[in-house]
């Protein structure tokens, strides 16, 4: 009778993880990728050698990771590209969060969501707390893109400009 007792599990326990289980919806597929992304990320940078050889794998990196997105989000995601290394060029390209991004000293200043990463229906540009666009006690740190004319390609390089001073 004892050895029974012992091996069972109370009631209230099991039923309490069950409810907590119930309530925690987790991360979708999206973030998890996004999270192994990083992680993959922060290894690659680790790996010793010259710094001027990470940073041409990092470019190679997110010119790969543009390739690799759908038409629409590629087109703009080149463009941005062009448009950040043309207006900052001491920004560096690195992959973040599986994201194109561009950072100072190591440090995100602005990335580009494709819209197909969280199946959205319009891509991202987005800065980072490092970045220096404060006006007021309210700004813009990310914009909706569905397309990129020029108008808001000269707009992006200015904001950028703006972000690294």
């Amino acid at each position: 009778m004892k050895a029974t007792k012992d091996t069972q599990k109370p009631a209230r326990s099991t039923t309490a993880t069950v409810a907590t289980a119930a309530k925690f919806d987790g991360f979708t597929d999206e973030e998890r990728g996004a999270m192994k992304a990083r992680a993959q990320e922060l290894k690659a940078s680790a790996r010793r050698g010259s710094r001027a050889a990470k940073a041409a794998e990092e470019e190679a990196a997110v010119v790969a990771k543009i390739a690799e997105m759908q038409d629409s989000d590629r087109v703009m995601a080149e463009r941005l590209h062009a448009v950040i290394k043309e207006s900052v060029p001491e920004l560096a390209p690195k992959l973040w969060y599986g994201m194109p991004a561009y950072a100072m000293d190591g440090k995100v200043v602005c990335f580009f969501q494709s819209a197909q990463k969280f199946s959205a229906r319009y891509a991202t540009f987005g800065f980072s707390d490092r970045a220096n666009l404060d006006d007021g006690a309210m700004w813009p740190a990310s914009y909706a893109l569905k397309e990129l004319t020029d108008e808001d390609a000269a707009r992006i390089g200015a904001l950028v400009k703006k972000a690294v001073k």
